[in-house]
This record gives C-alpha cells, structure tokens and sequence, in this order.
C-alpha cells in the first residue's frame, strides 16, 4: 500500500513566500501612518520620562486602555511646561509602530493640557477681531525712545520676572528710574487689574511702559489674552514694550504692544541701551571726530600756505622788474662795449692794410683819426642817450610805484570784498571801506555818494 506524504516545511505550489518580522512590521507601520493621519488623543499621563537625549517617553492612557508615546526633543523643548504624572492632557500625535520591538505607540508631535483647545479656539476668535479692527497694525505703533529715562514697569511684586528686568536694567542702564505699578498677573479678575494698572503709569512722567510676566500655561498668561489688555496697550500714550512668557510664547497683548520681546530679560534689553555700549561708541566717535579736526586743520593749514605762496605783494612785482631792467641795462652796455671792441678791432686792422699798401697816406690817417674820434663820440652820445632812457624809464617806474603814489597823500580806497574802488557810483551809503596810505590803514563807512559831474575828470 502507498500513500503520498507532503512535509508542512515545504510549501505548496502557488504559495507566496513567507514575510520576514523586519518586512511584516515595516509594512504595518506604513498601514498605520498611511491609514491615521496626525490626530488628537486625549488621556492622562503616566511613566513620564525624559532621556538624557533631550526625547521624552511616557504612557497616555484612560479607564480602559494606554498607549506607549514618544515626544523628539526638537519637539519637547518647546513645550514651555513640564509633563507630569497624572496630567490629563491632549497630544497631537502620529500612530505608528516601534518596528525594533514590534509595540504599538504614538508619535507625539504636540502636547496640551486638558481644556486648552477650548482657550486657543478664544484666542484665535479674539486676535482675529482685534486685527480686523486694526489694532495690531504697524503703522499704529510707535518708536522706542532710544534715551528713556525713565520706565514704568507693569507686573507682580512677586513675579521671578521683575528681578531678571531689574538686575538686567541695573546692568546695562543704572542711570535709568524704573517705577513700579504692582498688578496680579495671573487668576480671576487679572485682566482688568492689568488694564488699570497701564492706564495708571501712563499718567505718570515716563518715557515707555514695560508690561512682563515670565513663562506658564495658556491658563496662567490667559490674563494677557484678555481684551481689555490689548484696548489698554492700544490706548496707552506711551510706547509699550510687551515682555510675557517665553521665546515661543504669544498672547494677545504681544500683538497690540508696540513691540514684543521674546522674554522678560530681553523686554529689558530693547528697553534702554547698554550704558557701557554707549560710552564705548562715544569713545570712538569723539576719536573720529577728533582726527576729523585734525585733518580738516592740516588741509586748511595746507591751503593757506598755497595760497599764501601764491599772492604776490606789489613791492615784489616791483622789485622783479627792477632786477629785469638791470639785466636789460647790464646786457646793452655789454653789447655796445662788444660794438664798440669790434669797430675798433676792424679800424685797426683797415688801418694796418692801409699803412702797408699806401706807406704815404698821411691824410687818410689824418681823416681816420677824425672818423675815428667822431666814432667815439657818436658812441658815448648813444651810451648817455641810453643812460638817459633809462634814467627816465626808472623815474616813471617810480611813479607808478603805489607805495610812492600812497607817500604823495592819495590813498588806496577798497570795499568790503577787498576790491579796489575807482568810481563812487560802486559804492552806496552806510558801505564799510578800508583805506590804506602812505602809513597805515584806516576803516570808515560811506555818509553820501555824490556822483561825477559830467565834466569832472579825475584828479590822477
């Protein structure tokens, strides 16, 4: 008898290969992620831990069943609150499966407390009509003084915020007067005591108001979500600086202030400058300034002394001529000597071939002698007639000398740009005039202008 027999380890013809776990949990996980996109999940908060990786781990659960979830710290570092056990609170989160491990969990994107969907869904309604209204526009807001001397701040005597404000203001601008104008900034009732309190500083004699309040939950900065703040801040006749909760922290009042800061530190940094900033900046800009000076005076300096080189005394312009007509006189005595030479050179050279070709030509050595006095004559003729020429050209040099026209009794007569005055229709009454003589200038102002008569000439 024979039968057939199948082992279960070989499978039948047709059948698909078998699925690794790797393959068979990475395909269920992009069923997951595929099948439930990001949702809300609301549960209570057990198993909360926080990894050295900055990654936070806990349990979400309810009456009846719990999930594992796991918050990236990219994610957990903005929260701006601590997850707690027993928390109830509401995740953003994405299903999907630890493949390593083959656990079903919860991707968790974003994290709040119980209740706060309800107060961001008021929050949203309010900054959308305030905006419709125009309160947040940024042509409304004002400029930040950027001396301030002083500063009302709006916050709780108690606040951790206030002492980081005051320690950074002492810090940076200890010249500064801060006034205080204590409010609750937190519970029932906040809101209104807030407003109060800025419509009270705005009254008094300050530069800015700084409105601070360090970080919490929605519940607690609720005050400043408030719309009696935001018409407070738009109301207010001084810039306000709005310093509440942490860098990823907004409320309504950040968007009507006039500027917002990040945190209550830097709320106090946009406040005032930094003193020692400052006095370093004065420091280099009075050394620039300085060197400035310095170098307009040496460019002045240097431009006097060109000019200066360049203007010319008529005493000089004389004395250049006089030194001129010297070298002229000098070069025509030289060339009448050097005439002279060469005339007499050339007689006595005619006299030699003469006496060798006539031996007995005594009258026309006789008429030599005379031609040759007569040469000498007409010579010294011509040099005093030149002498003479010369004489006069000096004496008439002289003349137009101003200092010697000055030393006869006229005087140079100049208006107020220095020009020289030759007619008195240039000049009109109460005119300023500086009149320089023979010795000495003198100032007067002109009384009357009497003008020239058609036949008057003038007295030079």
């Amino acid at each position: 008898m024979t039968s057939s027999f199948e082992s279960p380890a070989t499978p039948a013809v047709g059948t698909p290969a078998p699925l690794s776990v790797s393959e068979l949990n990475r395909r269920v996980r992009a069923q997951l992620e595929q099948g439930f996109p990001l949702l809300w999940v609301s549960g209570e908060l057990s198993n909360v831990s926080q990894a050295a990786s900055g990654h936070v781990y806990f349990t979400l659960k309810d009456a009846g069943a719990q999930v594992r979830c796991a918050m990236w710290r990219n994610r957990a570092q903005l929260l701006g609150w601590r997850p707690e056990n027993g928390q109830r609170v509401e995740a953003r989160a994405l299903v999907t499966l630890f493949e390593a491990r083959g656990e079903f969990q919860l991707n968790v994107e974003g994290l709040r407390r119980a209740g706060q969907g309800d107060l961001f869904r008021q929050f949203l309604q309010l900054k959308a009509k305030l905006e419709a209204e125009g309160l947040f526009e940024s042509a409304r807001k004002r400029p930040l003084p950027s001396f301030p001397r002083n500063i009302a701040l709006v916050t709780s005597p108690q606040a951790a915020a206030l002492r980081d404000v005051l320690t950074t203001l002492r810090r940076r601008a200890p010249h500064v007067r801060l006034t205080l104008y204590p409010t609750p900034v937190q519970g029932e009732g906040a809101g209104t005591r807030i407003a109060a309190a800025l419509a009270t500083a705005c009254q008094g004699d300050h530069d800015l108001v700084m409105l601070c309040r360090g970080g919490g939950s929605i519940e607690d900065l609720w005050a400043f979500n408030e719309e009696v703040v935001a018409r407070a801040i738009v109301a207010s006749p001084l810039p306000v600086i709005c310093g509440v909760g942490h860098e990823t922290d907004f409320t309504i009042a950040d968007f009507a202030a006039d500027f917002r800061a990040p945190t209550p530190t830097a709320a106090a940094e946009m406040a005032a400058p930094d003193a020692v900033a400052l006095s370093h900046r004065l420091d280099v800009l009075s050394d620039s300034l300085k060197a400035q000076f310095r170098r307009h005076i040496d460019d002045s300096a240097q431009q006097v002394d060109w000019l200066a080189a360049r203007l010319k005394h008529p005493s000089e312009r004389l004395a250049r001529q006089r030194g001129e007509l010297a070298a002229l006189h000098s070069r025509l005595a030289r060339a009448q000597a050097g005439t002279l030479a060469n005339a007499h050179q050339r007689w006595q050279l005619q006299r030699h071939a003469l006496l060798s070709q006539r031996p007995h030509t005594k009258p026309q050595n006789d008429r030599l002698d005379t031609l040759a006095l007569r040469l000498q004559h007409a010579a010294r003729r011509r040099l005093d007639a030149a002498g003479h020429r010369l004489d006069t050209l000096s004496t008439s040099l002289r003349q137009l000398d101003p200092a010697q026209v000055l030393a006869r009794g006229y005087a140079l007569v100049r208006d107020e740009t220095g020009g020289i005055v030759r007619d008195a229709a240039q000049l009109s009454a109460g005119a300023a005039l500086q009149l320089a003589f023979g010795r000495g200038e003198a100032r007067a102002t002109v009384d009357e202008i009497i003008p020239a008569l058609p036949e008057q000439h003038s007295l030079l």
